[in-house]
């Protein structure tokens, strides 16, 4: 639900038919991430809403006792969105809203209001500042919220623009929509995704979510530190996310629910066009992703530690869908190779038995610096003395960095991985990339 809830997933751009696929290349693949304690996760592939493949690799919670299976259950952060798409589409399509019915109609004191409509709302062009960006949003996402005080925290929002003249992805028009679908409809949001799309198509694993509870298969999502996994500290109370991303899932009930989406039974072919309707890089509940020259619809979420993703290619009628509640490289690196094994792509799986190696002491000097991120608030200071290079980040203390090439650098006790620029042959001391969590962060010499 935070900021990096909204990661673009960019596949590179050439697909062949996936009758057949390696299915022992993908096993060895996502085992060599939880051997390697790279992720922990679940995927799922389907054709014409047959399961063709199922991998589970990694644990519930740092307990190390019950392994993830296809029954367990994970948050999906802003994939819910695509589910709350589908309600409000349900609604235009029984006439209780349009797509111009204005926000002032439920809530007048939202800024803007008598502006914004509800395309607005499910297009990400409302203005509404996203509350998730918001300082204070990490001390709130963990307490419990009424609808009446989730609600003012939106109306204390500024307005970023005027509605309808820009995009920019938004959690607070989301979290409106299920209060507008509340208002409107005079029952739950959960009532409704029960009664409109869990019930209706019969998925066992999903539900809008609550305090975890590993007894009932439902993951905690994980951190990577000193060595070994551990329990993320921070765990978002349901009411915060909402309608945005309050939903756990499996990878199998993902894929039902796409296929059911784009193959119109759960709204109209009018309705499923508006949705893939892109402008700006988002659509009205959906992203459009392209690999090769294929191209699909779905929605990804990051909620605490956990990373979703579930799309479906409409050529093929393929739904794929990814869910992970603990990792240590880019998620966006997992999709693509699980995309190029499943459509018979070349890809060249990762050594994970590289070995460190030396650097005189001179050579390490070349590095040494201060640095700084324009995405992170934070100056890095690499020093090499002694024959050893350390890194230390604004307020916290040393760590030592193990070179793996003349641009690689690792400190495997947190995960974190200094990529500098350049190739070995021709290093850029100038610049790094910080590797952590699946996140980058590029950085400058000052």
């Amino acid at each position: 639900m935070k900021k990096l809830l909204f990661i673009s997933l960019l596949f590179s751009s050439a697909i062949l038919s996936a009758q057949d696929f390696d299915k022992q290349k993908l096993d060895t693949y996502l085992n060599s991430l939880q051997k390697n304690n790279k992720a922990s996760l679940a995927v799922a592939i389907s054709k014409s809403n047959k399961p063709v493949y199922e991998g589970y690799y990694g644990f519930l919670s740092d307990k190390n006792e019950k392994k993830i299976d296809s029954n367990t259950k994970f948050r999906i952060g802003s994939i819910t969105k695509t589910f709350t798409a589908v309600i409000v589409f349900q609604l235009i399509e029984e006439g209780k809203l349009t797509l111009d019915t204005k926000v002032s109609s439920f809530f007048p004191d939202i800024k803007n209001a008598n502006k914004i409509t509800i395309e607005h709302l499910l297009s990400h062009q409302s203005g509404i500042f996203n509350f998730t960006d918001a300082p204070s949003f990490m001390n709130i996402m963990v307490q419990e919220k009424s609808r009446e005080e989730l609600l003012e925290i939106i109306k204390v929002q500024t307005s970023d623009f005027e509605p309808g003249t820009q995009t920019s992805y938004s959690n607070s028009g989301y979290v409106l929509l299920g209060l507008i679908i509340e208002k409107v409809t005079e029952k739950s949001y959960e009532a409704h995704l029960n009664a409109r799309i869990i019930d209706k198509l019969g998925l066992k694993n999903t539900a809008y979510g609550d305090n975890i509870e590993t007894e009932k298969n439902e993951a905690y999502s994980m951190n990577f530190q000193n060595g070994k996994w551990t329990d993320f500290p921070f765990k978002s109370d349901m009411s915060i996310p909402f309608s945005a991303g309050a939903i756990v899932s499996t990878p199998n009930d993902l894929n039902e629910f796409t296929y059911a989406l784009f193959n119109n039974k759960l709204v109209s072919a009018k309705s499923l066009a508006k949705m893939k309707e892109i402008k700006n890089g988002l659509g009205h509940g959906l992203f459009s992703v392209p690999f090769y020259n294929k191209s699909a619809f779905g929605h990804n979420g990051r909620i605490d530690n956990f990373e979703a993703s579930a799309y479906h290619f409409e050529a093929d009628d393929v739904s794929i869908s990814v869910l992970t509640n603990g990792l240590t490289i880019s998620f966006n690196d997992i999709l693509v190779g699980v995309l190029s094994i499943y459509y018979n792509k070349d890809f060249d799986l990762p050594n994970f038995d590289q070995k460190p190696i030396e650097l005189s002491a001179e050579s390490l000097e070349k590095y040494a610096g201060l640095f700084s991120s324009d995405v992170l608030p934070i100056q890095m200071v690499i020093n090499a003395e002694g024959g050893k290079i350390t890194a230390q980040a604004t307020g916290q203390g040393a760590f030592p960095l193990t070179p793996y090439s003349n641009v690689e650098f690792r400190f495997d006790q947190a995960a974190i991985v200094i990529v500098f620029g350049g190739t070995p042959d021709a290093v850029d001391y100038t610049t790094f990339t910080l590797k952590q969590g699946g996140q980058q962060f590029p950085f400058k010499k000052q």
